[in-house]
């Protein structure tokens, strides 16, 4: 009769162990919830953009003091942007390349706008790892990147080297005969 009372205590002192143990388990499971959820709210903040560039949702460019065959570069949400008064040759040029032999292949006619062929309005970011490329450079007299020797031409296409695509074309329209809206 002692082994069954013994047996019994033991029981007991078993459940309310276990039931203790559970609690700290909880306990300590949401506690360590709450500090997670905690550190992670400044985490995700810091990945959304900072108020100046929310700021700077759309950018608005003068084309009369772009001269032809210049370059200039500008900033638009933090990227550069690059605006390109092409000439006629630098237009015929990207025209009549066999479009079948880029490696993106797009034709000239739809990275402008019609009517504005001349103007050329791409964002300035190799599409290799990011870098910066430079205008006027190359083979093809359109932009070189020096870190990986990534060719464009004068429609920004990829003609040589590492990168995979064109350079990107920002969302942009003519607001009049000498004025852009980016954004």
């Amino acid at each position: 009769m002692d082994n069954v009372k013994e047996n019994s205590e033991s029981e007991a002192l078993t459940e309310e162990g276990q039931t203790r143990r559970d609690f700290m388990v909880m306990t300590a499971t949401g506690v360590a919830c709450v500090g997670a959820a905690a550190a992670s709210v400044p985490l995700i903040k810091s990945l959304a953009p900072s108020a100046d560039v929310l700021a700077v949702g759309s950018t608005e460019i003068e084309l009369d003091k772009i001269k032809e065959g210049e370059t200039k570069t500008f900033l638009w949400r933090g990227i550069p942007v690059f605006v390109r008064h092409r000439n006629q040759a630098e237009i015929d040029a990207a025209r009549n390349v066999d479009v079948a032999t880029l490696r993106d292949p797009e034709t000239d006619e739809a990275r402008v706008k019609k009517g504005q062929e001349k103007w050329l309005v791409t964002i300035g970011v190799c599409t290799h790892l990011g870098c910066i490329p430079l205008a006027n450079k190359g083979e093809y007299h359109g932009w070189l990147c020096p870190c990986h020797g990534s060719v464009y031409d004068t429609s920004a296409r990829i003609r040589q080297g590492p990168a995979p695509k064109n350079l990107e074309i920002p969302p942009y329209e003519f607001i009049s005969e000498n004025k852009i809206k980016i954004g």
